[in-house]
């Protein structure tokens, strides 16, 4: 008897660990990323910019003036990053006459917020962001690179923003997806079960249901011309995910899977092709 009260005890007590385990995963996931960035670096000639966003935040960036009627672009990062994973993409259309705004999502970098979102109060910030571009910039066309949570972003609003081309870069198909990626990757298949137990923390701890967060079903109110460009290798943004947003995109599009690339900064992984390709897709489409 005394030996099943022990048993019990031990089951009772690895239940309620890991149900403080899952609880922790689930506020750590949400955790902000604050990073000091600093002053634009001396070879960017950057002015520091402050912009409010109905997402409570008020978002720190800057904003590189460009050469008049060669277009504008916005720059959006990764999630846990901040505006300096943009950087290399800011100087490179930078060279070739682009004006452009590169920020810190709410929660992120020097952006103040209390929950990263995943994409539900991001998608604010990049309205807020893009608005402010077409103020700055009333006569220049305006374009959108987003790389992951920055590419969600710009699809998950309540309307698309009205860009006049998009480069969507490792976007993942939905919420679900992304969540069932990252567990399995860390637990094998066990990361299946364990994923909607996080998925259900969502609601009550961040205040939106994570079932609205499927850029998959969103990317079909976008009606810019778009470069999807996706890993071949990517574990966090399948391929199959990538594939079914294109697929499921409106014409002009096009998708570029750039080979054995994972869920990686595809600037940094394949430079020259990068600029080819990315440049290539915005200045006709920008400039002029």
């Amino acid at each position: 008897m005394r030996a099943a009260h022990q048993i019990l005890a031990v089951l009772i007590a690895s239940g309620l660990a890991g149900i403080a385990s899952l609880l922790a995963a689930g506020s750590i996931a949400s955790t902000p990323a604050p990073a000091i960035v600093g002053a634009p670096p001396p070879d960017l000639p950057a002015e520091t910019v402050s912009i409010e966003s109905s997402s409570g935040s008020r978002l720190a960036g800057w904003f590189v003036q460009g050469q008049p009627r060669h277009g504008a672009v916005l720059l959006m990062h990764g999630i846990r990053a901040n505006r300096l994973e943009m950087l290399d993409r800011a100087k490179m259309l930078h060279r070739h006459g682009f004006a452009v705004l590169l920020f810190d999502f709410q929660a992120h970098g020097e952006s103040p917020g209390r929950h990263l979102t995943f994409g539900y109060l991001e998608a604010r910030d990049a309205s807020a962001a893009f608005d402010f571009l077409r103020r700055k910039l009333p006569g220049e066309r305006a374009g959108i690179i987003g790389m992951s949570l920055g590419g969600a972003a710009a699809i998950l609003g309540e309307k698309p923003l009205e860009a006049d081309a998009m480069v969507l870069e490792a976007v993942f198909g939905s919420f679900g997806e992304a969540l069932d990626n990252r567990m399995t990757m860390r637990f094998g298949p066990l990361g299946r079960l364990i994923s909607p137990l996080l998925k259900y923390q969502v609601k009550p701890r961040l205040g939106f249901d994570p079932d609205i967060l499927k850029p998959a079903e969103h990317i079909a109110k976008v009606h810019a011309p778009l470069l999807l460009i996706a890993g071949a290798e990517d574990k966090h943004a399948s391929l199959a995910e990538m594939k079914r947003i294109y697929a499921n995109a409106n014409e002009p599009k096009e998708l570029w899977i750039v080979p054995e690339a994972p869920h990686a900064d595809f600037h940094r992984f394949a430079p020259e092709e990068y600029e080819r390709r990315v440049l290539g897709f915005l200045i006709p489409r920008l400039a002029g």
